[in-house]
């Protein structure tokens, strides 16, 4: 039985495309819908980007036919722009005047007139969701982009093998897969492996699958600019963002398990000690967390403190170490060694020679993060962190989030590696408070 999808402007201003992901069914937006993304259309923001695209996708769609008598869409579906001609019929003390009212009465119309077919309000919203079935309307959330659980990629694994194995990588310096491969064990590029003895305790060995053999890490010793590894997964972490082949890292994990630490520790050592790139940029999407604090007085420098404040105490942690005039940040930013800039300026620019890290990368949608990918330019590295577990966007979760999906995306990538850290290196508190809150 076919469906009639009726489609939230949320949807369309995350992904404008989604309209296209429901073939062979009939694809409904409500006037309502299009007059929001229409006064979203001047922002400068992604949401901005998105609105106009969703204009410009609905106007090409528009030449093929009259909407609202309904387009041939290519996947077999059907699309309609249907006008809001009935009575608002809500539960009692909702406003009429809410768009979102709007887009759910017209959805419960929409329901009346088919009782042969099955109506689903599409919405990212919770709230509208739950309204919905107030009305005993079925309301889904748009789940092209959201990730399985299975799909929640970590980058590393734990087999358990022979001793002798581990004697052969110690020894060889690498393995060859034909023992996982009689295993139908798939290994990913750049994934790590932590090797334990089956049959002798405490024989353990790191290594990690370089897309053709399994190889013993290379980088165990260096410890950048004095921060060392703490754990596993920070020696994993390390082992990627200090390999110049990688040019795209991925780092994961809950507060205090030391991604944006050990990323700008990297980024510092290989602008300033090995000289691999010319500058180190550093940014992150300016979003609040809890009540925003409005516009702010001063530079754009003065702007941008409150909410790079993360990364100055970072870097303070790593440079008050080193006595070196060199390792000054004031030198540093003076010889445009260092870089720190909001996610809003990265947009149209070409970035080569840079070791480029974008913290909180999980607050960023798939558009965006397609977006920054796309600014890096030769010789350049790029690296993304963020804590999928804590989440300020309201539209996003840990299955649906643009550094999870570039994590997924990109695992079958030579370039490519990512890692996912659990285990809390900031303090005893910070960690506690992590695993119980």
């Amino acid at each position: 039985m076919k469906k009639i999808f009726v489609i939230d402007t949320n949807v369309l201003l995350m992904d404008p495309f989604a309209i296209f992901s429901f073939s062979d069914n009939e694809v409904i937006i409500p006037l309502a819908v299009v007059e929001e993304i229409d006064d979203q259309k001047n922002k400068s923001s992604d949401i901005g980007y998105n609105a106009r695209v969703t204009s410009r996708l609905l106007d090409k769609l528009r030449k093929k036919g009259n909407l609202s008598s309904g387009v041939k869409l290519e996947n077999g579906g059907n699309l309609r722009i249907t006008v809001n001609g009935h009575e608002l019929i809500l539960p009692e003390g909702l406003s009429s005047t809410k768009m979102d009212n709007r887009i759910i009465s017209m959805a419960y119309h929409i329901q009346k007139e088919n009782p042969d077919k099955k109506v689903v309000l599409i919405s990212n919203d919770i709230n509208l969701r739950l309204i919905a079935n107030a009305l005993n309307l079925e309301a889904e959330e748009h789940e092209s982009n959201k990730l399985r659980d299975k799909d929640i990629y970590t980058g590393m694994r734990e087999l358990k093998v022979k001793s002798e194995t581990i004697d052969l990588l110690y020894n060889e310096n690498k393995l060859s897969t034909y023992y996982l491969n009689k295993k139908n064990i798939q290994l990913y590029p750049q994934e790590m492996i932590q090797f334990t003895a089956n049959d002798r305790d405490n024989k353990t060995a790191l290594a990690k699958f370089d897309g053709e053999s399994i190889v013993r890490l290379k980088y165990t010793k260096i410890s950048p600019l004095n921060i060392k590894a703490l754990n596993r997964e920070q020696t994993f972490a390390l082992e990627l963002l200090l390999d110049d082949n990688i040019k795209l890292v991925t780092l994961s994990g809950k507060a205090g398990t030391g991604k944006t630490l050990l990323a700008l520790a990297a980024g510092l050592f290989k602008v300033l000690e090995s000289n691999t790139y010319n500058r180190l940029l550093v940014s992150r999407p300016v979003i609040p967390m809890g009540k925003d604090i409005g516009f702010l007085p001063g530079t754009k420098e003065d702007k941008l403190q409150p909410w790079m404040q993360a990364i100055f105490d970072n870097l303070d942690f790593i440079l008050q170490k080193e006595k070196n005039s060199k390792y000054n940040f004031d030198n540093m930013i003076d010889k445009d060694l260092i870089q720190i800039e909001a996610l809003t300026y990265i947009r149209g620019r070409s970035v080569p020679n840079q070791f480029i890290i974008v913290d909180e990368a999980q607050n960023l949608s798939k558009h965006e993060i397609k977006t920054i990918i796309t600014r890096a330019g030769k010789n350049s590295k790029i690296v993304l962190t963020g804590d999928p577990y804590q989440i300020d966007n309201p539209y996003l979760s840990l299955h649906k989030n643009g550094l999870s999906y570039l994590a997924y995306k990109f695992k079958n990538q030579n370039i490519a590696g990512h890692i996912m850290l659990q285990k809390g290196e900031r303090s005893e508190l910070a960690r506690i408070a992590s695993d119980l809150l």
